[in-house]
């Protein structure tokens, strides 16, 4: 199988000449699409865009992990420039969504402008994610992910009401994978849904062996070290070639996993470029 090539768009850091923001984006080329996951959160990825040769007008597909701000924020630039792109996503991406840290409610959904964007899109652009999709024979789109391990959680303290009466579980967190020669690349936005429950889920649908490529957010900033402990003895049972950790993984979390794993995990920035497959 061809190689895919993967460009860092939108991540917390930025090589220099690049900006950085607190979102991702993830710009990927197989032999038969262009796609992009996720749109990060305000101007980085239309200022990233161009000085990295990625033109909206080219890509076909994109991706939308879930219905945060800091990934969802680009959408309404994107769709003026390219209204034929067709969009994958949960239709919980427009539900209201909240943060609280220390009982202050702080919104976190999808931005207006963006879920305005998208309900004009063309109908028969927009999939909505209700199960697995395969794009061809070597993209997927997880669709909603079941939670399975018990330690996993959502990686914050999320809520449906400015209250903190209803638990957001993001049950719209979605993640793809690309089929390849060397095993599976996959492509994560934060990984709500938890990192082994995603990898177990995808092993699961698309019957590899073996993943050569995990990059994206992990959302282990807030890990303790029980859930680290209990994430790496689970993660030796994969065989994983890399790990690029971006945005939301947490510089602790990552330094861990870099110091307990087997395989190179290294930190992703906006400008790194990757091969896999």
């Amino acid at each position: 199988m061809s190689d895919h090539h993967l460009t860092i768009v939108v991540d917390n850091i930025a090589e220099k000449g690049l900006a950085a923001e607190h979102g991702f984006a993830l710009f990927i080329q197989t032999p038969d699409h262009s796609l992009l996951l996720d749109s990060g959160q305000k101007d980085a990825l239309q200022m990233n865009a161009p000085a990295l040769d990625i033109d909206p007008a080219d890509i076909d597909l994109l991706v939308l992990s879930h219905g945060h701000y800091d990934h969802t924020g680009g959408v309404a630039h994107l769709l003026s420039r390219n209204r034929n792109m067709d969009i994958y996503l949960h239709s919980g991406v427009f539900q209201p969504r909240y943060s609280l840290d220390d009982d202050r409610a702080a919104i976190v959904k999808m931005p207006l402008t963006a879920m305005e964007a998208v309900m004009r899109h063309p109908d028969d652009k927009v999939h909505w994610l209700t199960r697995p999709v395969t794009i061809d024979s070597t993209i997927g789109i997880t669709g909603p992910i079941p939670r399975r391990f018990g330690f996993e959680n959502t990686g914050g303290r999320f809520f449906l009401d400015a209250e903190g009466d209803t638990v957001d579980i993001i049950r719209d967190d979605v993640a793809l994978w690309l089929q390849g020669g060397k095993g599976l690349t996959v492509c994560l936005g934060c990984c709500h849904a938890g990192l082994l429950n995603t990898l177990t889920y995808i092993i699961e649908l698309s019957g590899a062996g073996r993943i050569d490529t995990v990059v994206g957010g992990l959302h282990l900033l807030n890990a303790d070290r029980t859930r680290l402990e209990k994430t790496v003895s689970e993660l030796r049972k994969f065989d994983i070639g890399r790990i690029v950790a971006c945005h939301c993984s947490g510089e602790s979390a990552v330094e861990y996993l870099a110091a307990h794993l087997p395989c190179p995990v290294i930190k992703g920035y906006a400008g790194m470029r990757l091969q896999s497959g």
